[in-house]
């Protein structure tokens, strides 16, 4: 039976896209200000975002705490919303529609390993949200997943698989829960009572 030899782990083949300066000045400049609570506009996240390179829409919100792995491999629509702390750890391409949101804590991991190589070999897969998706607060997705359009990943949930526009999929490993049905207004509900707020 092969053991696994860590020693031998050689990623050198991965070109994350920009050179190293790049990096160095995305990490020790560009990411502390991103995720700065003391940054008062989502504005300035956005036009930070584009400097280093993501392709940004109109009317997209970043909140604080947002981590990025590598901007310049991130394509986001239109009025997509990041929430606190959600991650976008992207070796490869993200790309996220239009009015996607991401909730607090969410993570999105384009990296994984080989299990079948002794040395453990990095393996990257791009991830696709669809229009109107959303993922969850402290969802988990897996390299190389895809979101449908409508499709939601609920909160905590573990999306190894694609989810099918307007499924929602649930739980650890996620299964498919319901079909989504948007309609044209919903009345708010009180979170503290759970009554119907008066318009």
């Amino acid at each position: 039976m092969s053991k696994v030899q860590l020693r031998g782990y050689d990623n050198s083949w991965y070109q994350p896209g920009r050179s190293k300066l790049w990096q160095i000045a995305w990490f020790l400049i560009g990411l502390p200000i991103l995720r700065s609570s003391i940054l008062p506009s989502s504005a300035l996240r956005v036009r930070l975002l584009k400097f280093f390179g993501a392709e940004v829409g109109e009317g997209v919100v970043v909140k604080p705490g947002v981590r990025i792995k590598y901007p310049w491999h991130l394509r986001l629509g239109n009025d997509v919303w990041l929430g606190e702390s959600c991650w976008i750890d992207n070796l490869t391409t993200v790309r996220i529609g239009n009015d996607v949101c991401i909730s607090q804590g969410a993570y999105l991991c384009t990296g994984n390993h080989n299990w079948s190589d002794p040395s453990f070999a990095l393996a990257v897969e791009p991830i696709l949200l669809g229009d109107g998706a959303w993922v969850g607060a402290h969802a988990f997705l897996s390299p190389g997943v895809v979101l449908g359009d409508g499709a939601i990943a609920t909160g905590g949930s573990v999306i190894t698989k694609n989810v099918p526009a307007f499924e929602i999929h649930a739980g650890n490993p996620a299964v498919f829960v319901r079909r989504r049905h948007i309609v044209s207004h919903v009345q708010p509900i009180s979170i503290a009572a759970g009554s119907r707020i008066a318009p």
